[in-house]
C-alpha cells in the first residue's frame, strides 16, 4: 500500500478556472509558482522552400485584455497577425525567434531541426522559464518542465503568441525572397507545396532556397520521380545516395544567415498551410 502524506503536508490541488480561456494553463501554473510560462511554436514545417522559424514567448499575466482574441496564427488574417505581432513584441515579458535555413533543415530533417529550434528558442529567452508549453507533441531538453498541449496555439495564449511571432517573421522573409525569386510566387504561397508553386518548380527548377530533401524539389531537379500517391511531393525524403548528397551540397551554398534571434540575447542557428482568411482581432 502506497504511503500517504498527512493532510497538512499535501500540496494544494490546482484549480483550473475555465473562465480564463486561453490563459487558463498559464494562470494555473503561475498560481502554483511554476512561472514564468513560455509557449513555443513554429512556422514553415510543411514548406518545401524557405526557412523553418521557431519562436518562444512569455506573456505577462495581466495582459489578457491587451491581447484579447489572440489565437492560432493560421486562423488570423494577415492584417490581424501583423497587429498582434506588434502588440506581442511590445508587451511580451520575453521572446526569442530562431530562423533555421533550408540547408540545416535538409541536413537534420524537418522534425529534428524543429525540435532543436524549439530548444534554441527557449535557451534564447532572457530568463529561464519555470514551465514550457509546446504545441501538440512533447519535447525534452528545455532545462525546465514541459507540457505538450493538443492544439496548443488555440488553447494557450503564450503558444498562440509564439505562433504569431514565428509566422509573421517567416512570411516577411518569404516576401523578401519573392523580390529575389519572383518566378516562384513566394509572396503568395510562402514556399508551401501549392499547385502554383509546383508548377513554378517544374518550369524553373529549384532555387538555392528550396529544401532539397523534399521529394518534389528533387523531382523538379530531375533526381527522382515523385512516387504515386505523394500529392504534390510534400513528403521529405532521406538522403541515401550520391545524388542526394550533391543536392545538399548545392543547397548549402545559400546566402541566408545561419542564425537570427530577435531579442539578441543568444546567437543560434536557425506552419502551416492554410487559407489567408481568418478572423479579425
Amino acid at each position: 500500500m502506497r504511503p500517504t502524506l498527512p493532510p497538512e503536508l499535501r500540496p494544494a490541488r490546482a484549480v483550473v478556472r475555465r473562465s480564463a480561456g486561453s490563459w487558463t494553463l498559464q494562470s494555473t501554473l503561475q498560481r502554483h509558482g511554476l512561472g514564468p510560462v513560455a509557449g513555443v511554436d513554429e512556422a514553415g514545417r510543411g514548406a518545401c522552400a524557405g526557412p523553418l522559424v521557431v519562436a518562444a514567448c512569455v506573456l505577462r499575466p495581466g495582459d489578457a485584455k491587451r491581447l484579447d482574441g489572440l489565437t492560432d496564427s493560421k486562423l488570423l488574417t494577415p492584417a490581424a497577425r501583423e497587429e498582434y505581432y506588434a502588440l506581442i513584441t511590445r508587451w511580451a515579458q520575453d521572446s526569442a525567434v530562431v530562423v533555421i535555413p533550408p540547408e540545416e533543415v535538409d541536413r537534420r530533417g524537418v522534425h529534428v531541426a524543429n525540435i532543436e529550434g524549439m530548444r534554441r528558442a527557449v535557451a534564447g529567452l532572457t530568463d529561464r522559464p519555470g514551465y514550457v508549453l509546446t504545441d501538440g507533441f512533447p519535447v525534452r531538453g528545455f532545462g525546465s518542465p514541459a507540457l505538450a498541449v493538443p492544439k496548443g496555439d488555440q488553447v494557450a495564449a503564450c503558444v498562440a503568441a509564439a505562433s504569431v511571432l514565428a509566422k509573421v517573421t517567416r512570411d516577411r522573409i518569404m516576401v523578401a525572397l519573392h523580390d529575389e525569386f519572383p518566378e516562384y510566387g513566394f509572396a503568395e504561397h510562402k514556399g508551401y507545396c501549392t499547385t502554383v508553386h509546383d508548377a513554378a518548380l517544374t518550369e524553373h527548377g529549384p532555387s538555392r532556397v528550396h529544401r532539397f530533401s523534399f521529394v518534389n524539389v528533387r523531382a523538379a531537379r530531375g533526381d527522382v520521380a515523385i512516387p504515386v500517391g505523394v500529392g504534390g511531393g510534400v513528403v521529405g525524403a532521406a538522403v541515401e545516395d550520391d545524388d542526394d548528397v550533391a543536392a545538399l551540397e548545392a543547397a548549402a551554398a545559400v546566402g541566408l544567415p545561419t542564425a537570427l534571434v530577435h531579442n539578441g540575447t543568444v546567437t543560434v542557428g536557425p506552419t502551416e498551410v492554410g487559407a489567408e482568411g481568418g478572423m479579425e482581432p
